[in-house]
Formats: structure tokens, sequence, C-alpha cells
């Protein structure tokens, strides 16, 4: 094969890549297991076989309940040295998760975070729901994030 047509068709296989300010929103959806990068509405790329807290079902109310939030947050912070491959920390909890366990007389918990696998971890992903709440990613997927997503990016988690 040419050089010629060697680099055409790299150019058409090779995978877009992103800048951080073309990502404005991250949609993840528990039902099917996504997380979408989305640009002015537009969907740039979507993730399967996301896995959740133990407790998959309905939104996070209370520290310890397993559960993942459910709602709008923001991406609030970065850490390359966290118990998992690389983690962007959630702004959970928001106003309202915060008055809803106030009223309670519990705490609303926190730490939520996207991230990869467990540092030392042979498996690239695994198989079933294992967090405390936080939104698991193969490395290589939470590598792809980590350079495309900055802090401020809005988060909306769908049921």
């Amino acid at each position: 094969m040419s050089w010629v047509r060697c680099f055409v068709f790299a150019i058409f296989l090779a995978p877009a890549t992103l800048s951080a300010q073309e990502v404005d929103r991250i949609l993840i959806d528990k039902s099917a297991r996504t997380l979408a990068l989305i640009s002015g509405g537009k969907t740039l790329k979507t993730y399967r076989s996301i896995k959740l807290g133990d407790a998959p079902r309905g939104h996070k109310q209370f520290e310890g309940d397993e559960k993942t939030p459910e709602g709008e947050y923001r991406i609030d912070g970065r850490n390359g040295g966290s118990r998992y491959h690389l983690s962007l920390r959630i702004s959970y909890p928001n106003a309202a998760d915060r008055e809803h366990a106030r009223r309670a007389g519990r705490s609303p918990g926190g730490d939520i975070f996207i991230h990869g696998q467990p540092n030392g971890s042979a498996l690239e992903r695994l198989p079933f729901d294992w967090t405390d709440g936080c939104i698991a990613l193969s490395n290589a997927e939470i590598e792809e994030l980590w350079k495309q997503v900055k802090v401020g990016t809005r988060v909306t988690i769908q049921p």
C-alpha cells in the first residue's frame, strides 16, 4: 500500500480527539449504564457498561447507602493520586441533597467520583457494581475523560 493510501486510511480510522473546551456536559444514565460526553447538545462520545454503587437504584440520600446520586452536579476536582486509577470529583451533595439529609438528621455523605479501577487491579473492568456510590470506568476510559473534562463541567445523572 502506498504511503498516500496509508495516510488517508489512517485519517478516516483515527479516533477523533477532543479538547477540554469542547466537552460542556457529562450525561450519566444509570439504567442504560452509559456516560456520554456532550458539547452544545451534541453527543461526542458514549461509554458503555459503567459500574455504579452497590445499591444502584434510587438517588443517594445518606452516607453509607451505597447509591449513586441523581441530579445536577459539576466536576469540582481532579485527583491523579487516588486509590482508583484517576478520579474526577462530582459536586455531590448539592444544596437539595444537604437539606434532605439535614431534615432526616443524617449526613448526606460525599466523595463521589468518576474514576477507573482500583489501583493494582489486574482486571480491565470489575464485572459488577462495586463502588460506594461512584461511577467506575475502565482505566483506558478514565484516561480519555481525564484529558477531555475540566473542572466546572456540568454533570447530569439520570435514574
